[in-house]
């Protein structure tokens, strides 16, 4: 049996002691990413009844199940992603463009598949590729804003889009 290196048994005492973490579980949600979305929906009225959920990335499907008490039964949700995932390369160089793209894609969808009107939100990364990002995201919606979660890890480099009010093109 191999054992965990300092640095993987360091974050693993420090995931499991994590607030978020432990509500999470108590509450039953497959993730403290939940309150990620909590907040943003809370913040931005993201999600109402009946709306339609496009989820992205959507493994382990904590965002899907906060969703589905959103916009109840008559709201379809449509949750994505690929099984099982590869890890990350764990090297900004590499991880940083990935993301950016996924954004990118992410976006793209959002301005093919919404209606008039209607909303993203998008995980991103500062660095390269983020201005051209928010200035197509600019293009496409009438507001664009970034929120830091208080469930987001402060360390953590991720911030949110929020597109809303998809324009007519």
């Amino acid at each position: 049996m191999s054992r965990r290196s300092q640095s993987s048994s360091r974050w693993l005492q420090e995931h499991f002691n994590d607030p978020c973490v432990r509500r999470a579980q108590a509450g039953g949600w497959r993730s403290r990413a939940v309150f990620k979305l909590e907040e943003a929906d809370r913040r931005e009225r993201l999600l109402r009844r009946g709306a339609i959920v496009l989820d992205l990335g959507a493994a382990p499907g904590a965002w899907s199940q906060y969703a589905v008490t959103r916009v109840g039964p008559k709201g379809p949700i449509i949750a994505s992603d690929i099984l099982p995932m590869d890890g990350l390369s764990g090297m900004d160089v590499i991880d940083l463009p990935r993301a950016m793209h996924l954004a990118e894609l992410a976006l793209d969808m959002a301005g093919r598949v919404l209606k008039p009107g209607g909303a993203a939100l998008i995980k991103v990364f500062q660095g390269a590729g983020f201005q051209e990002l928010v200035g197509a995201a600019r293009r496409q919606f009438k507001s664009v804003r970034f929120i830091k979660p208080a469930a987001s890890r402060a360390r953590s480099a991720e911030t949110y889009l929020v597109a809303s009010r998809l324009r007519l093109v």
